[in-house]
């Protein structure tokens, strides 16, 4: 065994995380979750998620029965729906076609939706005790500082050299310790800002440490400006307090997820616009406090606007759209600055109706 992989394996048994909740288990399906959940996204945001999740789906079985809406809702405000759309799908191949139970290769698991090489080997390493490296975004900084790796560290040349030396490092044994202590050193001390090399295990042969390039390893990808979309989304809001959501396409930005209508033409032509479109009467226009929000290649600028009805429209039985009551929000599918907005809004304060006409169409 390298020194390398002696040295994490004793500081894991020692100082690693021990308790995450997806931890001292050999559930492939629970493995597999935390996994997915955890790309982009950190421990401390995922943890609360992933409760909520094998408490409603305690099972491969469970979840591929789901509803898609029912999965996307207990998503929502974890980012990249991408996920639980082909996690959703993933489950129901493994019923369809494996008897509900994940393969035991980690090739024949990158074989399933949504699922990388990477992810694909920490499953199998930690489900079945297969022998395979990993390389996600902790793991590829802890080998670039450590071994001075020039180069961006998302480009294929880098790549492939990368996963050349992640399984030349690998261990004959405890393949799982050693792969838990990559992932546990870049998330607690090999960090990408201020990393602690007062407390790595691996600072005295440590490139980056010796010759002072922690804060230039690995190396910068280089960044254009992101572009910035706007976006005019309104709250039709009826005197029940409802709210007209509306689904978009599956595939996409937000995809499947219920969200406001949006609106590019100009305010003084709203009126019109929801005559024609909806047969909704506005009572009341006001504008809300705009917001921001950062995709991974854009930012959305959303000027959110509340709209009060006159009357209360009829039930739309449409399958992209629906009237949602405002105190029933936590269990739909909303993107985080849709609840945002909702979440944020009053009382209605439209002036009542001398005729209030409960049959108007919308």
């Amino acid at each position: 065994m390298s020194e390398f992989a002696q040295t994490l394996i004793r500081w894991q048994r020692r100082h690693g995380r021990h308790d995450l909740p997806w931890q001292a288990c050999r559930d492939p399906y629970r493995i597999w979750l935390s996994e997915v959940m955890l790309q982009q996204t950190q421990v401390d945001t995922v943890i609360p998620y992933f409760r909520r999740f094998v408490d409603r789906f305690p099972t491969i079985d469970e979840l591929a029965a789901a509803q898609a809406e029912d999965v996307l809702a207990l998503w929502s405000g974890l980012g990249y729906y991408a996920r639980a759309r082909n996690l959703h799908a993933c489950a129901r191949i493994l019923v369809r076609d494996h008897a509900g139970h994940f393969p035991r290769r980690p090739e024949d698991i990158a074989a399933l939706p949504g699922i990388g090489r990477s992810t694909a080997a920490a499953i199998a390493v930690f489900a079945f005790g297969a022998r395979a490296a990993i390389l996600d975004g902790n793991v590829k900084r802890v080998l670039c500082r450590h071994f001075g790796v020039d180069g961006d560290p998302g480009g294929s040349r880098v790549v492939a050299g990368l996963w050349s030396l992640a399984e030349s490092l690998l261990p004959a044994d405890a393949v799982d310790c050693y792969i838990q202590a990559q992932m546990d050193l870049g998330a607690t001390v090999c960090t990408r800002a201020k990393p602690a090399c007062e407390r790595c295990p691996l600072s005295d042969s440590c490139v980056a440490h010796r010759d002072g390039r922690t804060a230039e390893l690995p190396s910068p990808r280089a960044r254009r400006p992101r572009p910035e979309r706007q976006q005019r989304m309104l709250v039709l809001r009826d005197r029940r307090h409802r709210v007209l959501l509306e689904r978009r396409p599956a595939s996409g930005l937000w995809g499947g997820l219920l969200t406001l209508p949006a609106y590019d033409g100009e305010i003084s032509a709203l009126a019109d616009w929801l005559a024609s479109h909806y047969g909704l009467q506005a009572a009341r226009l006001c504008a809300l406090p705009p917001l921001r929000h950062a995709f991974t290649h854009f930012t959305l600028s959303i000027s959110p606007w509340l709209v009060e009805l006159d009357g209360v429209p009829q039930h739309i039985d449409e399958p992209a759209r629906r009237w949602a009551e405002t105190t029933a929000l936590d269990a739909l599918p909303l993107p985080t600055p849709v609840r945002r907005i909702l979440d944020g809004l009053g009382p209605f304060s439209a002036p009542p109706a001398a005729d209030a006409d409960a049959g108007r169409s919308g």
